[in-house]
């Protein structure tokens, strides 16, 4: 069996801009949410990447803050949904509407139809209302009495939920959660930045970051990742994983095909935040929990982020990493 290496077919320069490009989005998007660098890298990430997040965490977190900062600094446009039991499919999508005037039927777009949709407490509205944000965070449509309807690109859903308060929620189900790129959790802030809050230090408003990349921009940017180099030995290692995943004695489904290929995805954009255009097993295990854990479903059934995290970071310990040779 031979193995092929790719030699990076993206120019050393050309990386580094990407990431200088990144490195300012960052730094707008911290100076008006007090969030862990690695979180900000993996959420442009997911945004570069063309997928979803959801963000499971306590209120009060600054989720929305986050959020509204990455719409403000990719000059996009913000929705936000407030999910309660009675929100109706057609509260998120939008409605065909009798005009009297011009005796025609006219859609009027619902609060997808943005670059950086909030779907706040998500968990807390109904399944059929859940449902309704399948279409639309997979094929970036809505379809409305037949007729589809593309929302505007880039396309994100920002997606909250509380994981400790669960009365009167509606569970996401596998289907649903397989649909996010990446489950994060900002935590607490670290001590010497909510000291600093508590002292009365001011942050940014969102609405007051410049944005750094337009649409267009961020299009380039996803069109530069898909030139950076994925070895066969890193391609072989993401695939082993995936399949001691689907093996494990504590597992009842393992990583789907679309977990493995959103993994190789986000890791070449995960490279080109770093300024490389190659791909290291480091990324792969980088990337690992916050793109594959929710997609476990263990034996006990419904989990929580830390133990199918647990069961994961067993899974990166049993599987040899690839040696470095060839890979860049």
């Amino acid at each position: 069996m031979s193995t092929t290496t790719a030699t990076p077919a993206l120019p050393d320069e050309e990386a580094l801009l990407a990431a200088a490009a990144f490195e300012r989005m960052a730094s707008g998007i911290q100076s008006a949410a007090r969030c862990d660098p690695a979180t900000v890298r993996l959420i442009l990430t997911a945004f570069a990447a063309g997928g979803h997040v959801l963000l499971e965490d306590l209120p009060g977190m600054g989720k929305t803050t986050l959020a509204r900062a990455l719409a403000a600094v990719t000059g996009g446009k913000i929705g936000r949904v407030q999910c309660t039991p009675d929100l109706l499919p057609s509260d998120v999508t939008g409605v065909t509407i009798f005009n009297e005037g011009n005796r025609e039927f006219e859609f009027h777009p619902g609060p997808v139809f943005a670059n950086v949709v909030i779907v706040d407490e998500i968990n807390r509205t109904s399944p059929k209302t859940q449902s309704a944000l399948l279409e639309v965070m997979q094929e970036g449509q809505i379809t409305v009495d037949g007729r589809a309807h593309p929302v505007p690109r880039p396309f994100l859903v920002v997606a909250t939920q509380n994981p400790v308060d669960l009365e009167g929620t509606f569970p996401l189900p596998e289907a649903q959660l397989d649909r996010f790129l990446m489950r994060l959790s900002l935590g607490y802030p670290g001590e010497e930045a909510e000291l600093s809050l508590l002292r009365g230090s001011s942050l940014t408003e969102p609405e007051d970051l410049a944005p750094v990349l337009i649409g267009e921009e961020m299009a380039r940017l996803g069109a530069a990742a898909d030139r950076v180099a994925v070895a066969e030995s890193v391609n072989r290692y993401v695939l082993q994983l995936a399949q001691r995943t689907r093996r494990h004695p504590q597992l009842r489904a393992g990583v789907s095909l679309r977990g493995s290929i959103a993994l190789c995805r986000t890791a070449r954009i995960y490279a080109l935040a770093d300024g490389r255009g190659y791909v290291t097993p480091d990324d792969v295990k980088a990337l690992a929990r916050p793109v594959w854990a929710h997609r476990l479903v263990p034996l006990s059934g419904a989990a929580g982020a830390a133990e199918t995290a647990e069961l994961l970071d067993g899974v990166l310990a049993e599987v040899p990493v690839p040696a470095a040779q060839g890979i860049g």
